[in-house]
């Protein structure tokens, strides 16, 4: 797993970029200040943004990218997000580890709304699904999306000419 140190903000598309979602249609999750190149604003949302390089089939990395959310989450002072948020997020990262067979790039950033937006990217443009099967709900894997749906306070997928991104927001009560 690497970290980039990269600044950029998560791409947004309108909800005619979706390739689905649910919840809500929300705007772009963080606002764009002006200041020097290269030096953020205090409290902007550069300070308040994980970007994470995962390696393909590097299952392992998975746990270091909870605990590394779990951390900028505190940092962030939004402590009580974390338990869902690297639930919902162990469950994409591995989904696009495992099913597209490349690597992932996930994106964490808390907007000044306390609204967290998750964005997990693959090079793969298969959209992802639940399993048609009933009995899916007693086998020992395939329920992260059903998870998703169940905990983000809104969730989708959008195409992009190099894969995909699967995203849920997370908002403070």
């Amino acid at each position: 797993m690497l970290m980039d140190g990269q600044s950029r903000f998560p791409r947004q598309r309108t909800s005619s970029g979706d390739a689905y979602r649910s919840g809500p249609v929300q705007g772009p999750a963080v606002g764009t200040g002006t200041t020097l190149p290269g030096t953020p604003a205090p409290g902007c949302a550069l300070h308040r943004r994980l970007h994470l390089t995962v390696d393909p089939a590097d299952l392992v990395a998975v746990g270091a990218v909870r605990h590394r959310l779990r951390t900028a989450l505190s940092h962030w002072g939004v402590p009580e997000l974390s338990d869902t948020a690297e639930l919902l997020s162990s469950e994409l990262v591995t989904n696009a580890l495992q099913h597209t067979g490349k690597g992932a790039v996930f994106d964490a950033v808390l907007g000044s709304d306390h609204r967290l937006r998750v964005e997990v990217q693959d090079g793969a443009s298969r959209l992802p699904g639940r399993r048609r099967d009933p009995e899916a709900e007693y086998a020992t894997s395939g329920r992260g999306l059903m998870l998703v749906e169940a905990l983000a306070d809104s969730w989708g997928v959008q195409l992009r000419g190099d894969g995909k991104v699967t995203w849920f927001e997370l908002v403070l009560p």
